[in-house]
């Protein structure tokens, strides 16, 4: 719509008819939405930073907190990488659709197999596999048109964990009474990963006179960190034995 409206309607009404859009699909969410459980009206404020003392608790926010610094930087960065390396400026900008396109059923699957498996073991799988994708797809693109879509429908797919089974994972390392405030906790900790991120990485870009591969590479350790991170937050509680769900 971005691409389309703006020679039709102008720039201004295009962004009125995606946040009329926005409204629109926030509000059913809001009124389809329901509460499982009666409010806790004892358990306190909606931070609470004493919970860091807990170790498990304190890596799990680490570890959402690298997820969150570098799942944003392929979608915010992957339609300039195109036209860097000499794509057309439509195909670029299709590259963050098919992003988009790969996480719908990248967020839905994982709950799947979260049941299943244990949220735990699905994220360490899912950001070892974004750590790989952006090193082995991403950073060896080029100008490589297959591999540049082809990274951008598997990034899309297996970053969508990112956004469903985080807040699973916090849920596991605490208890459901305290769940609200720890929740709270690490996504206030964690919004500066994604508020850093981007521009750490426009910095990068910016030093390395406009080349990618510093960009690439850090979002690329920053998942491997997170897959690290988690693995050890789930040793810590579960032991050595990954046939355990968790």
């Amino acid at each position: 719509m971005i691409v389309k409206l703006p020679p039709r309607i102008g720039f201004p009404w295009t962004l009125r008819i995606i946040a009329l859009i926005c409204a629109v699909m926030c509000s059913l969410a809001h009124l389809l939405i329901q509460k499982r459980l009666p409010d806790n009206k004892v358990a306190g404020s909606s931070i609470d930073l004493k919970a860091l003392t807990e170790v498990k608790y304190t890596l799990t926010t680490l570890a959402v907190l690298l997820v969150e610094l570098a799942v944003f930087i392929p979608y915010t960065y992957i339609t300039s990488y195109g036209v860097y390396v000499g794509l057309s400026s439509q195909h670029a900008l299709e590259l963050v659709t098919l992003l988009n396109v790969g996480a719908v059923p990248g967020r839905a699957l994982p709950g799947y197999f979260a049941d299943r498996l244990g949220p735990f073991n699905v994220m360490i799988y899912t950001s070892l596999v974004c750590a790989l994708s952006i090193f082995c797809l991403w950073l060896t693109a080029s100008d490589n048109v297959a591999r540049i879509t082809a990274f951008s429908v598997i990034f899309g797919f297996w970053s969508g964990a990112a956004i469903s089974l985080t807040p699973i994972c916090v849920g596991q390392v605490c208890e459901t009474k305290d769940y609200g405030k720890r929740s709270g906790t690490t996504n206030s900790i964690a919004s500066f990963g994604a508020l850093l991120g981007i521009p750490i990485a426009a910095t990068l870009l910016r030093r390395g006179d406009g080349s990618y591969e510093n960009v690439i590479i850090f979002s690329g350790i920053a998942y491997l960190l997170a897959c690290i991170v988690f693995s050890i937050t789930r040793t810590l509680v579960k032991g050595a034995k990954w046939d355990v769900i968790f």
